[in-house]
């Protein structure tokens, strides 16, 4: 049988929001909007903002959905939908009672997840890892963010927080301050911005000949081209997250590793150093653990989001 849920997916700088089938041979994902968070104008604003995409989709809706999943930035609380911490980038969104606020507006239930843990359930229950009984997932673009998937069940933690990849130790990061308050962190130097800051360190233009800032996609074609710099840039973020995932599946052993995100795309330079890498920090059990794709790219946070709602995705929860 099938249920159509409202699935929202709620970033820094977007919210995506559609109606998502599920109970057929694949996901039908339709009638999708996006607006910007402008998450700087506050948490109440964009949880305003929030309410009226999904009433709007609602609208858009033939028949009445049977609930609504979420997507959501920063640390959540699934079993009652709270976003219990968010950073500055989404300023005064932490201590919003999103599940509650939402069903208030709508009169629908509601189930939130936090957006890497759905972005992972989604892969895992229909892309990269819909053949696998465990997977590892790692985001990479602006920041790094991963899950563990096993039997279709997101690990949480303790503190619902399971799978922070980019904030464990590197040791390529010594030293260098991470945007969480510590330091040696994988993420200042493997992800996205990490990559333009030793770009333009080892004396890459810190601007594009357009006069805009600097972007990964520019500094990968350059490194395509042979520029010296680009590929030493690239190489470095690829061998430090190569580093952590082998050390993740020493202690996770998942069946695959899925990569997402924009610095997934990088060229030769960036993804032989993350294998080379990989390999040298992995045991021999798992040395060859597949590292593919994720093949659902956007649509993976609302995939996930109404997986989570209708099969209740993550690990055992109760009050």
């Amino acid at each position: 049988m099938s249920q159509t849920i409202v699935a929202v997916d709620i970033g820094g700088t977007k919210i995506a929001c559609g109606l998502v089938t599920l109970g057929g041979e694949a996901p039908v994902i339709e009638k999708v909007q996006k607006v910007p968070t402008e998450a700087m104008k506050g948490g109440e604003y964009v949880l305003a903002t929030v309410l009226a995409q999904v009433k709007a989709a609602i609208e858009r809706a033939g028949e009445k959905p049977v609930g609504v999943g979420i997507s959501s930035a920063g640390v959540v609380n699934p079993r009652n939908g709270d976003i219990t911490f968010a950073n500055e980038l989404m300023p005064g969104w932490g201590g919003t009672h999103l599940g509650a606020e939402v069903t208030a507006a709508t009169g629908l239930p509601c189930r939130v997840l936090n957006d890497v843990h759905a972005h992972a359930l989604g892969e895992a229950r229909w892309g990269g890892g819909r053949d696998a009984k465990s997977c590892l997932v790692a985001a990479v673009g602006t920041g790094i963010g991963g899950a563990f998937v096993e039997y279709g069940k997101i690990m949480l933690g303790a503190h619902d927080e399971a799978g922070h990849i980019g904030h464990v130790c590197c040791p390529a990061a010594a030293g260098v301050p991470c945007s969480c308050g510590a330091t040696g962190h994988l993420e200042p130097i493997a992800a996205g911005p990490g990559i333009i800051r030793e770009y333009v360190r080892l004396g890459g233009d810190a601007e594009k000949p357009d006069g805009t800032p600097m972007d990964g996609a520019e500094i990968d074609r350059r490194a395509a081209a042979g520029d010296k710099a680009a590929k030493a840039a690239e190489s470095r973020a690829g061998r430090a997250l190569g580093e952590v995932l082998g050390s993740m599946c020493n202690m996770l052993d998942p069946d695959v590793v899925i990569l997402s995100g924009s610095v997934a795309q990088c060229g030769p330079d960036w993804s032989d150093s993350m294998a080379e890498a990989f390999k040298g920090q992995a045991m021999p059990p798992v040395a060859t653990t597949p590292i593919v794709g994720g093949e659902l790219g956007g649509d993976a946070p609302l995939v996930g989001a109404a997986e989570n709602f209708v099969c209740s995705g993550y690990a055992e929860v109760s009050d």
